[in-house]
């Protein structure tokens, strides 16, 4: 249309012309051989608009923006930024309510939501300050006690120069909050996500806050072929790629031939790996499930840590990683890319500028629980990211500056990605404000070394060579029919600890734990998230806890706040065998025990006043005049035909679920120092918690004899259709060896143990 205006006649020809030009006939064929170069110019036009149309209405809008910026960008040339780094001055913070705040190790946090529970367990770690950075999708009355929140107009008030490039709706806006944290003192920023419950609750324990020089393993350079690794294979997970990792690398599951090593202290950035929901991409998410259930994904925890060689890259993310000073220029997150992108392609500038420190990349073993909260992942917010990221590796690795100082060159970088397209003109101007900021806060630029790519590289000799075979851990995530791919056993295997997985195992040894702790360890540890083992003595060398069996209840709440995002406990003694392949149809959100086995739950009369049942039944009186009015009535409701007698249960074993831990603290809270026996203490605990018409049955049908002095086990009492068998013993390998051939008749795969 504009060529056509720019080219019309003036419009007084126009009318002349249609005034005196002859008659025309209305053949259609002859109106089109005459307009052809009309039409052809309007379809045009036309097929241009619902492109557009099409463009922005299924791609995401970083696609439209880098096929509008291109078209810009062949018009008007890039420019450089030239920055005069003397004169911009240090400026403190003059404004927030924290100016005078010091220290030195943060954890930064975008909010969208009001404080999750993985949020509230991050304001907790000790010695380490939680900064939260909201959006414009923030509630305006956020608050968490023992954080510092940082809403928009309080980020507006800071007079951060890269303010004027961030958009208002999105996590990007951390960026303020790493300013901030540099401007209040840190040193150490761990990059986190409100949904990530660090493992242990100690960050210390996790990633290696203070750097120390010792060996640790590092990736072959041996083939120079190689720009990229998969590190889930390295943590035992074959079958899962992190989000950025390019689609063409996925198919390469095998583990190193061998590693090489590199001392330790300059892993400025530590990316770990993360439990339950792993940072995937959504092709990812999308093909390995077929229902709502929610991703859990486990990783080897003793895999040891890895590092990076010069040439080689891994993906970084925004939620489990931890930056040591020398690196807080990496921090920047990039504003023209998608979200889903932004902290791939900053992880990807970040490694290789660091490579011009002398310093690396290291990834840990699981670091943190992430909670599939099964949400719609966004594959659009992704194109751009699988298109780009095999052809931004290639460009980083061949990528050099002749520049001098680590500003300029991370200035020439941005300044080559945007002219290759990798992001836009608006990201230079990001970089240069960033880097601005960044002295004004007072951060100082590290000194540069020289680069190892450009040297010869070493051969490998055959005492350099480190070995490390990863587990191959079961791919339990894969929402696939296991029929037809694995075996019967595998896949009955894979549904235990699906249903288990999340359910912390607690088991009394009465017996040596010497030589059978290891053993339960092995037989259980299988199915079950975690395995506790209690005894009457401590053994440091075996994670072998101490306990006292009759007041076993006063010990569990240490291991409920210990385990605090299990689903459930399972309580066991050592003489009882669980047959989990039985428990399945159990309800995880009630509980389980033993009242409907008569052997096991029984009312006691007392006879007398000193007696052992009249002391116990006094104790209990005294505890359920003291409860709350819910504990209180639904006890008396559910012994309201023996008011007078006393409810004795075995308790070898039961179960309770993570809605009712809070209720059995307090119930334990309330016994105090009295010496209630847990025969008589947990029975009271179920009947005051929920009413035992809600207690689920499936420890009904167990195996129960009474243990008598000269008890031995015998193989006839065990059946492997019951949920459970009591008695049983167990106090030697032979011992166990026995249990293992009655039990693999539900378990076949058990016989691999022995």
């Amino acid at each position: 249309m504009l060529v056509q205006d720019r080219y019309a006649p003036a419009k007084s020809q126009i009318r002349e012309i249609r005034r005196f030009s002859e008659p025309k006939s209305l053949d259609f064929s002859t109106w089109v051989s005459e307009n052809l170069s009309r039409i052809v110019i309007i379809s045009l036009s036309i097929v241009t608009i619902l492109a557009l149309f099409f463009l922005y209405n299924t791609t995401d809008t970083a696609s439209l923006l880098c096929f509008q910026t291109q078209s810009t960008q062949s018009l008007q040339p890039l420019t450089r930024p030239q920055i005069k780094w003397n004169s911009i001055r240090v400026l403190p913070d003059k404004t927030s309510p924290y100016s005078t705040f010091v220290t030195e190790k943060w954890i930064v946090v975008s909010v969208t939501n009001y404080p999750t529970e993985e949020l509230k367990g991050l304001v907790k770690i000790k010695g380490w300050q939680v900064l939260a950075v909201g959006n414009s999708l923030t509630p305006k009355d956020w608050s968490l006690k023992g954080s510092i929140f940082l809403s928009l107009d309080a980020q507006a008030e800071l007079g951060y120069r890269v303010l004027d490039h961030l958009p208002y709706d999105s996590f990007v806006r951390k960026s303020v909050g790493y300013l901030f944290a540099i401007q209040h003192g840190a040193n150490k920023i761990y990059d986190a996500d409100d949904r990530g419950e660090v493992i242990g609750g100690d960050l210390g324990k996790c990633f290696d806050v203070e750097l120390v020089s010792e060996p640790m393993l590092q990736y072959s350079h041996e083939d120079p072929n190689r720009t990229v690794v998969n590190p889930y294979i390295h943590f035992g997970q074959r079958s899962v790629w992190p989000r950025g990792l390019p689609l063409e690398n996925v198919g390469e599951i095998n583990h190193e031939e061998f590693y090489t090593e590199v001392f330790g202290g300059k892993q400025f950035i530590q990316q770990g790996v993360s439990n339950g929901l792993p940072d995937v991409d959504s092709v990812f998410y999308f093909t390995r499930k077929t229902t709502l259930e929610g991703f859990d994904v486990r990783f080897d925890e003793h895999a040891p840590k890895v590092a990076l060689p010069q040439g080689v890259m891994v993906p970084v993310n925004s939620f489990n990683t931890l930056y040591h000073s020398s690196a807080f220029w990496g921090l920047m997150l990039p504003v023209s890319v998608s979200s889903m992108a932004s902290d791939v392609l900053r992880g990807y500038w970040g490694q290789r500028l660091l490579w011009e420190l002398g310093g690396y990349v290291a990834v840990y073993p699981p670091t943190a629980h992430r909670f599939d909260r099964i949400e719609a992942y966004p594959f659009a917010e992704e194109k751009d990211l699988h298109v780009n990221v095999g052809r931004l590796i290639k460009f980083l690795i061949a990528w050099r500056s002749e520049k001098h100082s680590l500003f300029e060159k991370i200035l020439d970088l941005s300044f080559a990605m945007a002219e290759e397209g990798f992001w836009t003109e608006q990201e230079l101007k990001f970089t240069s404000a960033w880097l601005q900021d960044l002295i004004t806060v007072g951060y100082q630029q590290p000194r540069l070394m020289s680069l190892e790519l450009d040297r010869p590289r070493a051969n490998i000799g055959h005492g350099d060579r480190k070995e490390f075979v990863p587990r191959k851990l079961p791919s339990v995530h894969l929402g696939v029919e296991e029929t037809g791919t694995v075996s019967t056993e595998i896949g009955n295997l894979i549904r235990w600890r699906k249903n288990f997985g999340n359910v912390v195992l607690v088991m009394f040894c009465n017996g040596p734990v010497e030589r059978t702790a290891l053993e339960w360890r092995l037989l259980y540890g299988r199915v079950f998230k975690t395995v506790v083992i209690l005894s009457s003595r401590k053994n440091s060398d075996l994670y072998v806890e101490e306990a006292k069996l009759d007041h076993i209840y006063k010990h569990l709440p240490k291991i409920f706040n210990r385990y605090s995002s299990a689903e459930g406990f399972l309580f066991v003694e050592d003489d009882t065998v669980l047959n989990y392949w039985n428990l399945l149809q159990a309800d995880k959100t009630k509980i389980w025990t033993t009242d409907k086995v008569s052997k096991s739950w029984t009312s006691v009369n007392p006879t007398g006043k000193s007696d052992w049942f009249s002391v116990q039944a006094e104790l209990v009186k005294r505890t359920v005049s003291t409860m709350p009015a819910h504990f209180q009535v639904n006890y008396k409701e559910a012994a309201k035909n023996s008011l007078d007698a006393l409810t004795v249960c075995s308790s070898e074993v039961f179960y309770v679920p993570k809605r009712l831990v809070t209720d059995f603290v307090d119930l334990v809270d309330i016994v105090g120092d009295m010496d209630l026996h847990y025969k008589v203490a947990l029975p009271m605990f179920f009947m005051s918690m929920d009413s035992p018409l809600n207690f689920d049955p499936v420890l009904g049908s167990m195996v129960y004899k009474k243990k008598t002095s000269s008890f031995n086990s015998s193989l006839s009492l065990y059946s492997a259709q019951a949920p459970a068998v009591h008695p049983w013993s167990i106090s030697s390998e032979q011992d166990f060896i026995k249990l293992v051939g009655q039990m693999a008749e539900g378990d076949p795969l058990l016989m691999e143990l022995v």
